[in-house]
């Protein structure tokens, strides 16, 4: 590799395209590492989906509005950081981003770790931390146009697909690893007085937002110490010309739909399985509460099949074309959730085995068309233009929960899921006109 770090830890000469000037152990390092802590980030962007589902069990006094609210502000935060964190890449360098993202988890997470612990904590403040927890997804857009720096053409598909996908399981890890970690005190901490839930069980709330502080103070360090900066260099107003590619605005509808529904569904599947089937349902005055599922037990289901299916179809991607996979994804999504529709105003619980494959599966295809489009990116776009794309598509699309939170509070689940089905069917027929059909203007 003629590509050597001078300078303090900068690589010159890089250049992926051109194996002379590339090296593949620093490439798969780099997104190894920024991997690592990307999956404590989508951890730190989705406390708040874990822990909600038990705040009125422990004490809280919150409508179902105000915990909707909660799930959606890391959302609105997320995309705002994210349009923070897209510019970063050229500015700061891959090693100084991973670094200091990886400290600014820590920040949400012992704020939550103490409000927990105070049923009179003020629900404003509950929102501030709810906020501040967007910052784990906002890093999306500075590390995933970070790490196409590091890799040609060839293997975009498979690396931002595994960095995307794996750091996804961030989602599922704390949905996951959250309600196991409230049932015990953890090593070193076990003295703090656990929550006492309304059926007189202990629960320890606050392990789930402190138990992967010391892994993002690892990938920190790890980060510092091992990572190089590509001497990629551009300015705001330099990187601001993807707005007039038409393919920016295209990709970010298309985006919106595929992770804008997996991250909004992802972060309110418990809330709507408690309110639909479970605890905050009808069934809860005429059934026994341990016969009606619990939101905290599945919510974990779904973004765990969606990052996964996503890591793994980045190979595929780079086989048969990101556009392909986009259209099928969105395919399967539109028709998964007309089928998940059918069991919005359950008559029996029995129900909700329907309600939870319609999901599941619905998620399965969000996976699909997340690969599907990173691939299409850095095929479409020059190169320079294809960091920025994804960056501000990753922004739009880390809305979703937001929007999914703040329209379940504003209208019926019923006229938000048919709202849903009709933007899907529209963001298909861009797929396919522009992308995925034979002669298209944009294959990719």
């Amino acid at each position: 590799m003629s590509a050597q770090p001078t300078k303090g830890r900068v690589l010159h000469g890089w250049d992926p395209e051109d194996s002379r000037s590339w090296d593949s152990a620093t490439a798969w390092k780099t997104l190894i590492i920024s991997t690592f802590s990307l999956i404590i980030g989508f951890s730190t962007w989705y406390i708040v989906s874990a822990v909600a589902p038990l705040l009125q069990g422990i004490g809280f006094d919150l409508s179902a509005g105000q915990l909707y609210w909660l799930t959606a502000i890391p959302g609105l935060a997320c995309g705002l950081f994210r349009l923070l964190f897209m510019f970063l890449p050229p500015i700061i360098g891959t090693r100084r981003l991973v670094t200091l993202s990886s400290l600014l988890f820590i920040i949400p997470m012992v704020g939550w770790f103490f409000a927990v612990q105070n049923t009179s904590t003020p629900f404003w403040w509950l929102l501030v931390l709810s906020f501040l927890c967007g910052i784990g997804g906002g890093v999306f857009s500075g590390y995933m146009p970070s790490t196409g720096y590091f890799f040609p053409k060839r293997l975009s598909g498979t690396a931002l697909g595994l960095q995307a996908g794996i750091g996804n399981f961030g989602m599922s890890l704390i949905q996951f690893l959250g309600p196991w970690v409230m049932g015990f005190g953890l090593l070193g901490i076990g003295f703090i007085a656990p929550q006492t839930s309304r059926d007189g069980s202990e629960l320890f709330v606050h392990n789930a937002a402190i138990v992967l502080v010391p892994w993002a103070v690892i990938a920190a360090i790890l980060a510092w110490t091992l990572l190089y900066d590509v001497p990629i260099k551009a300015n705001i107003r330099e990187q601001i010309d993807i707005f007039g590619n038409k393919n920016t605005w295209i990709l970010t509808v298309v985006y919106l739909m595929s992770f804008g529904a997996f991250s909004g569904f992802a972060a309110q599947f418990g809330l709507l399985i408690n309110n639909l089937y479970g605890a905050t349902s009808p069934f809860a005055d005429t059934h026994p509460a341990a016969s009606l599922p619990s939101g905290a037990t599945y919510a974990f289901l779904g973004p765990l099949i969606g990052a996964g299916v996503r890591a793994l179809w980045g190979p595929l991607c780079d086989r048969f074309g990101g556009a392909i996979w986009t259209f099928i994804g969105c395919v399967g999504m539109t028709l998964s959730t007309i089928w998940a529709s059918f069991y919005l105003s359950p008559t029996d619980p029995s129900q909700f085995s329907g309600f939870l494959t319609a999901m599941l599966v619905m998620f399965f295809f969000t996976g699909l068309a997340n690969a599907g489009t990173f691939k299409q990116m850095p095929m479409i776009l020059p190169k320079r233009q294809a960091g920025g794309v994804i960056g501000w598509t990753g922004a739009i699309g880390a809305f979703g929960p937001f929007i999914v939170g703040v329209l379940l509070s504003a209208m019926s689940v019923t006229a938000f899921w048919w709202g849903c089905i009709v933007f899907f069917i529209i963001s298909t027929a861009l797929v396919w006109i522009y992308y995925a059909r034979p002669h298209a203007p944009f294959p990719g």
